[in-house]
């Protein structure tokens, strides 16, 4: 794999870590600024929705631009997003600032995907777009757990410091790696780039990623008090867990991805599958502590084997004009499922039957997601059948 494809994965990297490492932090951040777990916990749905808005927006505003300047443009505005949140003294200017570092994630995803598409052969597309994620799972695996040792040690504010010498390093690396385009084509009008949006496949690719992922975060963003209340664990053992599920996100997304290069519609359904299996596990696993250690990996490794399926699946519908748009947009369906499940776990939480059943009812939104995957492949079969007619 080329030396740029790397370069994607420490942006990556860094967006990851200031996107998961509140969950470590929701205890701090709640009694330093006197608010309750559940608002904390809406800090992930804030940042969630800024990447659902601004996704579209960016990708719009930056698509007559290489695409080395716009992911250098988006690095800029993720590492002063995090300075700002750094610096905010209230719970809303934490909120506006976590928005705003949100704004570049889906578009620097949408077309980092494209980027690392375009320097591999066809049958290493899959893989291509899993290494780049792995900047995500490797944020999890040592940023996230690293940044809730540093808020336990130094204040939460100082981790949001280290994410923004982070993003600077990323600025540098993507500077220095991605190759700048020879010949930059110009778009097409917008409207035959919203026109992708209009296909049904499309639509359903969209849908499926943010129930995928929706059922994972109802769980992960509640992950601290569910390892301490449920479990038994201090808060100092948050962060060793966090490494194991950070193990668990890097294993998954690589053999995602490769199953999804030797069968794309197997490995959609598949990881889906096992996905609902695991949450459902996770509910009673988070009772016993050895079984929260055994659930946090497990939730991690069938949580991001989804990531190169789902992104596939829509990239492979979309095609040709407006593709750019579809990939930017199905990041930030990954968001907006990141934003219903803390909502969703946070309504269990505060309305429902309490934290030990949120993994249960998690479990209902990926199956509903293999129904439509399922319901999706089989569109797509007869209308090729009727086509060979």
């Amino acid at each position: 794999m080329p030396l740029a494809l790397y370069a994607l994965t420490v942006g990556a990297f860094g967006i990851g870590v200031t996107e998961f490492v509140i969950m470590g932090l929701l205890l701090q951040v709640s009694a330093d600024l006197g608010v309750s777990i559940p608002q904390a916990g809406l800090l992930m749905t804030g940042y969630a929705l800024g990447v659902f808005v601004g996704a579209p927006i960016l990708t719009i505003a930056t698509r007559r631009l290489p695409r080395k300047t716009t992911l250098l443009v988006l690095m800029a505005i993720f590492t002063i997003g995090n300075i700002a949140a750094a610096l905010a003294p209230t719970y809303g200017l934490l909120m506006a600032a976590r928005i705003v570092t949100a704004l570049a994630h889906g578009t620097f995803f949408g077309v980092g995907s494209l980027v690392a598409v375009s320097l591999v052969p066809p049958q290493r597309k899959a893989s291509a777009i899993a290494i780049m994620f792995t900047g995500l799972t490797l944020a999890t695996l040592l940023g996230v757990p690293f940044g809730s040792w540093l808020g336990l040690a130094y204040g939460w504010r100082a981790t949001f410091w280290a994410v923004g010498a982070i993003g600077l390093i990323a600025f540098a690396v993507l500077a220095a790696l991605v190759p700048r385009e020879k010949d930059v084509a110009q778009p097409g009008p917008l409207r035959e780039e919203f026109a992708v949006l209009a296909r049904p496949q499309v639509q359903m690719g969209l849908v499926m990623t943010v129930l995928g992922f929706g059922g994972v975060f109802a769980v992960f963003t509640y992950i601290q008090p569910i390892l301490t209340e449920l479990a038994g664990f201090s808060k100092e053992a948050v962060s060793p867990i966090l490494l194991v599920f950070g193990a668990g996100l890097v294993g998954g997304n690589l053999v995602g991805g490769r199953w999804a290069d030797k069968a794309l519609a197997p490995a959609l359904l598949g990881t889906l599958a096992i996905l609902t299996v695991v949450l459902v596990a996770s509910a009673f696993g988070f009772h016993d502590r050895i079984g929260a250690v055994v659930a946090a990996f497990g939730l991690g490794a069938a949580a991001f084997a989804t990531v190169a399926p789902l992104q596939m699946r829509v990239l492979s519908q979309a095609g040709g004009a407006g593709q750019g748009l579809a990939s930017s947009l199905n990041i930030a369906a990954f968001n907006l499922g990141n934003a219903f499940g803390a909502w969703l776990g946070g309504a269990v939480i505060a309305h429902g039957p309490g934290l030990a059943a949120v993994p249960l009812v998690a479990a209902a939104v990926p199956l509903s997601a293999l129904a439509l995957a399922a319901f999706s492949l089989s569109v797509e079969r007869r209308a090729l059948r009727v086509a060979a007619l």
